[in-house]
């Protein structure tokens, strides 16, 4: 009897180290939490890739003229990006002293950077037709590339997502707002990308998304016994401003 439970116990361990084997990192806007970088700068790219990241995730919003640049949020110096040239933000720096960079500027820099995905999360715009032209100019220029298998896309925005899902459903396309469930995102052609509060308030949502295919990441998730935890429940990836202690984690 005491042999076969040793037997079940270690059958367990094995299972839970096969499922936290599986969980992969994504640096949420780049690996920036270090000296001479910043989120959303291309010096936070490198650094993802220095850290061996899945993927690195950054933030897209078009221009008035239609350049899409990467930055976190909506507003910059008091002007609303999507209703702001480029002309107006190019020269605005990031905390590590590089200008705001343009995704066509990340993306060249990728190129450079094998064995890493990006994870391009389309902001929502205060209009719909702004939303169908980031979509539009984000996709042209991963194609002008040729990076179409090396990127991942998200979005809070219903729409961006379903406009994704059309466009590319060669890509995972993931939606981050928390309250589809799996079952629908499977509808949809989607992935799940939820903060790890709504896994709390729908404590059976990752095993139905396992059961039925829809890939599983979870942000922003710094502490390390939660990243544990949801390593030992099988997710696909972590988005974290901490790639250390996650990389920690997974070599013990």
């Amino acid at each position: 009897m005491k042999k076969l439970l040793l037997t079940c116990s270690f059958v367990l361990l094995a299972g839970l180290s096969s499922l936290s084997a599986q969980t992969q990192l994504v640096a949420h806007r780049g690996f920036w939490d270090r000296e001479g970088s910043a989120q959303n700068s291309i010096a936070s790219l490198v650094a993802s890739h220095e850290v061996h990241a899945y993927g690195s995730e950054l933030d897209v919003i078009i221009t008035a003229d239609g350049i899409p640049v990467v930055h976190h949020d909506d507003e910059v110096q008091g002007m609303r990006i999507e209703d702001t040239s480029y002309e107006q933000i190019k020269d605005i720096q990031l905390q590590n002293g590089e200008v705001i960079p343009t995704f066509e500027s990340y993306l060249q820099k990728f190129t450079t950077l094998p064995d890493m995905k990006l994870v391009v999360e389309i902001k929502p715009h205060k209009r719909v037709v702004n939303e169908d032209r980031a979509v539009n100019a984000v996709v042209a220029l991963i194609e002008k590339y040729q990076l179409e298998n090396r990127v991942d896309y998200i979005s809070f925005s219903m729409n961006i997502c379903k406009e994704l899902a059309d466009r590319v459903p060669y890509a995972s396309v993931a939606y981050l707002n928390g309250e589809v469930s799996p079952a629908d995102l499977k509808r949809l052609g989607m992935d799940m990308d939820y903060h790890y509060k709504a896994f709390e308030k729908n404590p059976t949502w990752i095993q139905e998304a396992k059961e039925l295919g829809v890939k599983v990441n979870v942000w922003t998730v710094n502490d390390p016994a939660l990243m544990q935890s949801l390593m030992d429940q099988g997710v696909d990836f972590i988005t974290t401003d901490k790639p250390l202690e996650f990389n920690k984690l997974k070599a013990e």
